[in-house]
Parts: C-alpha cells; structure tokens; sequence
C-alpha cells in the first residue's frame, strides 16, 4: 500500500508515526513546504522567547525518520491533487501515486485586510521561518504592538517582552481570550500580564497601519492611535483549502470530511487544521492529534468513528498555567456555575455543571487537579454527591 501525507505538521507526523505501528509493509511518503522537519508549534513561541534553542525545536531526531522507513520530502509541497488517476503532482512537476492520501497541510495566519497591511515591520507568526523574520526585525525595532489578545497574540506578546522590547496587546473584543474564558477570568489574565509590563488595549478595531513604507503605529476605528514600529498580526488562520478546492474535493471553511475523515473520495482524507467535521475547524491540538490516529486506523482498514473532540486548551498563557475545557460560557440551558478563587496566588477554578455532569471548566494559576476535571468532563462523570468540594485544593478526585 502506498499512501502519501500532504503536511509534516502535527496531523502528518502522528498519522505517519501511527501507521508505521499498525503496518510495517505500508510505502509513506511524507510531503512537507517547509525545509525543516516536524516541530510542536507551541516550541516557535519558546524559541522565540529565547527559552530554547534551534536545535531542541524539532520533536524527532532525523534518524527517527529512517528508523520509521519514513519517506520525507522537506521543502518539496505537493502543488496538485489528481483523485481520478491516484496521484499528486509535487515540486517539479514529478507525479506519484498513491492508495490513500492524507490532506494534513494546515492551516494559514490570517492578517485582515487593514490599510497599509503590506508595510514592512508587519509580520505573522506560523512558521518556523516567521520566527526569524521577527527576530531579524527586532534588531532595529523594538517598540512592539501584537495585534489580537488570542491565546498566539498573549504568547507572542510575552515572547517579545522577555526579548526586552516595548509591547502592546490590542484586542477587538471587549475581554482576552472570550472563547476560552469567562469575565471573571479574563480580568485576572489582563492584571497579570499587564503585570508583566505588557500595555492591553481591549475593545479597539485596528483600522490602518501608520507609516510610510514601514510600520510607525496603529490607527483604530474611531480615530485612537498608538504608536509602534513593528506590527504582529496574530488575528487567527484560514485552513489552505486551496489544493483540496483545486482537486474537486468538497471544501467549506475547511475540507468536509465525514465519521471516518474521508473526503468525497473515499481514497482521500483528511486531518488537523484542514479538516472540517460536522460544520467545525477545531484548530486545537487534542483534535488534530485524535484526528491524525483514527485516520491511520481507518486507511489501514480497521474503521475507526471519530466522534468530535471536546474543545480543551491546556497550556501556558503569558507564563500563566491555564487550562479551558468544554462549555466555559453557558448561555442559556440549566447549568450551574461554581466558582473559587485565590486573587493574591493568581488562582481562579471554575466548573460549569448541567444535570449532575460537569461539561466545562477553567483552571487557572494551577495545574493540580486539570487532568482530572478533564477525564471527567470526557467520561460524564455523575458529581451530585461531590458539588460542594469539587474546587476545593485537597479534593481527592479518586473518589470519582
């Protein structure tokens, strides 16, 4: 069996890395844009940050590729799809068949469309080459605005500050991280970076990028500026759908897959930020990661459903352990909201709980406790008799 992987990101590699352990007689060709192999993208923020260096980005050693019989094609991206005949067209025009393909190609930052966008000392951060280009520019420019106060706008934006320069958050909502958090949390989160001197203006629709040929500040809609001699845009992706669209594939916002992340041709599916199930592009890394391992069992005939991700983000957030899972922000529906929180620790739990089950909750300032508000969310875990001390520091969640 031959199968190729459009993509060396997170999606490719562990559906690669999957496969190879279900079968040993399987042809992968991995085909990947860029010139450097797999890196967990959450490492570009701490590489950036100065916390480690070139060589510890990458998540496999070079030989683990050979190891794996992993055919990779660095800096060589597929440029067309030809699902009839079973084939790709890949840099060069050279053609390659294939039994089954996987689209794992990701997904592109997405900068709106401001006036003045084009300037230099605008910048986006996705890719290993990203992080160069910002480092090369901060040489010269360190008076620093990051534009969208997302979970990639605040890590940016404490990558930059602990390179020493002068930054500020510019969000369009009226609180950080509304997706992920409620009020009371995104308070706490504004305090602590702002502690950390990062200046965070909420509520500002960034309408123009000042300056001549290159960045000098910002314009907002209602005619507020500041200033700025370098702009990261970090204002979400758009999943690439264009090769997928080119090939007849059926695309949305991403590229519609079915139960078992098939395409519209059986012989195609896809994974990670590209792939589109039931309306959604997760575009978090616990989906991209289920995602990637059921369709290495499904191309390898074992037929796995994939049956949605719950949304669950476990990471730093401007050094601040943070971990959101599920439904944060009911909005209507019998739930209950149950809240503590310890101000001074930087610590704030949160759980929301609808008929008995918890089906959200935020922990912040803390990791104790995450893993298992996590595994119950996912198992429906009944909590009645356990409400009033589920966020108390000692609960022991064995009893659950």
């Amino acid at each position: 069996m031959k199968v190729i992987i459009v993509g060396n990101g997170l999606a490719g590699t562990i559906f690669a890395k999957t496969l190879r352990e279900l079968t040993q007689s399987a042809e992968i060709d991995i085909f990947a844009d860029e010139k450097y192999h797999y890196y967990p993208r959450p490492n570009l923020i701490e590489f950036l940050a100065g916390h480690i260096p070139f060589e510890k980005m990458f998540a496999f050693p070079e030989e683990w590729y050979r190891e794996k019989n992993l055919n990779i094609h660095l800096a060589n991206p597929v440029k067309k799809i030809f699902p009839d005949s079973k084939e790709v067209e890949s840099d060069g025009g050279k053609r390659t068949k294939y039994d089954a393909l996987l689209l794992a190609n990701g997904a592109n930052s997405f900068i709106p469309p401001f006036q003045g966008a084009e300037k230099r000392g605008v910048h986006s951060l996705r890719t290993l080459d990203d992080a160069f280009k910002i480092l090369d520019y901060l040489k010269d420019h360190s008076r620093v605005v990051v534009i969208g106060g997302g979970l990639l706008g605040l890590e940016t934006a404490r990558a930059m500050r602990l390179r020493e320069a002068e930054v500020e958050v510019v969000e369009f909502f009226e609180r950080l991280l509304p997706r992920q958090l409620d009020v009371q949390a995104a308070s706490n989160l504004k305090s602590q970076i702002e502690e950390m001197g990062i200046k965070v203006h909420l509520g500002l629709a960034t309408e123009e990028i000042l300056g001549q040929d290159e960045v000098t500040g910002l314009k907002f809609k209602g005619g507020e500026a500041i200033k700025a001699d370098m702009a990261i845009a970090a204002a979400g992706v758009r999943s690439d759908i264009l090769l997928a669209k080119e090939a007849g594939l059926e695309t949305d916002r991403g590229v519609v897959v079915n139960d078992y992340l098939q395409t519209n041709n059986p012989a195609v599916y896809a994974a990670g930020d590209i792939a589109q199930y039931q309306g959604r592009v997760y575009g978090i890394i616990p989906a991209a990661f289920n995602q990637a391992r059921l369709a290495a069992y499904n191309v390898s005939r074992e037929m796995k459903k994939y049956e949605g991700t719950i949304p669950s983000n476990t990471l730093k957030v401007a050094g601040l352990d943070l971990t959101s899972i599920g439904l944060v922000n009911p909005e209507e529906g019998s739930f209950e909201e149950l809240r503590t929180e310890k101000r001074e620790e930087g610590i704030y739990k949160k759980v929301v709980i609808q008929t008995n089950t918890v089906v959200g909750a935020i922990w912040m300032g803390t990791k104790k406790g995450a893993d298992q508000i996590n595994r119950i969310i996912e198992q429906k875990t009944n909590v009645e008799k356990w409400k009033d001390s589920l966020l108390e520091d000692d609960f022991d969640f064995s009893v659950l």
